[in-house]
């Protein structure tokens, strides 16, 4: 296998990903694994930019990590003492046995392991000799189907329906007590 600067550039961009993606899941410290998760989806946008994607990467920055990911980030910001607080798993064992077979069949499914074992019909087919090409107005119609009431603009709106409600949940969450503003004005008005 013959190193060059696209497969270099694939396995910087896979170790950011897998990286980013490993400590979201094994830091104990909320913020910052909001904080991996935006590194991990950086990762993505820079794998979709060298498959030569670059709408997708675009997407992948300014919706993953420039809404979703500042989002969260907000609420966890907005929420009192969350980030004091250390969330424990006690089925992390069962986890991981879950993670790792997962993780097997999809190696079992995308390399050609079990054709080489024998087994015939389990991998799939992903190489195509001549692709069809890609049509030059497909972003166009990828926007037509966002906002075509056939297409996908009610799981569009339900998706900006549930961050607006994450974002009005996190302020509730924040907002003190209606006893605790009474307490709180009447000791300033004492001061």
């Amino acid at each position: 296998m013959e190193l060059t600067v696209e497969s270099l550039v694939f396995l910087l961009f896979s170790l950011i990903t897998l990286g980013g993606a490993l400590m979201v899941v094994t830091t104990r410290n909320l913020f910052h694994a909001a904080l991996f998760l935006m590194l991990s989806l950086f990762g993505v946008a820079g794998l979709f930019a060298l498959l030569t994607a670059p709408f997708l990467a675009g997407i992948q920055v300014v919706v993953y990590i420039g809404a979703i990911a500042i989002l969260i980030i907000f609420a966890i910001m907005l929420t009192p003492q969350v980030t004091a607080v250390r969330p424990t798993n006690s089925q992390w064992i069962a986890g991981v046995v879950v993670a790792v077979v997962l993780f097997a069949l999809l190696a079992s499914i995308v390399t050609p392991l079990m054709s080489e074992l024998g087994v015939e019909g389990w991998g799939a087919v992903f190489a195509e000799k001549n692709p069809p090409p890609v049509p030059a107005d497909s972003i166009a119609r990828l926007g037509e189907a966002f906002v075509d009431p056939q297409g996908y603009m009610l799981p569009f709106e339900v998706a900006s329906v549930l961050l607006m409600a994450a974002l009005v949940g996190a302020v509730m969450l924040v907002r003190p007590a209606r006893g605790a503003e009474d307490e709180a004005s009447q000791a300033g008005a004492q001061e």
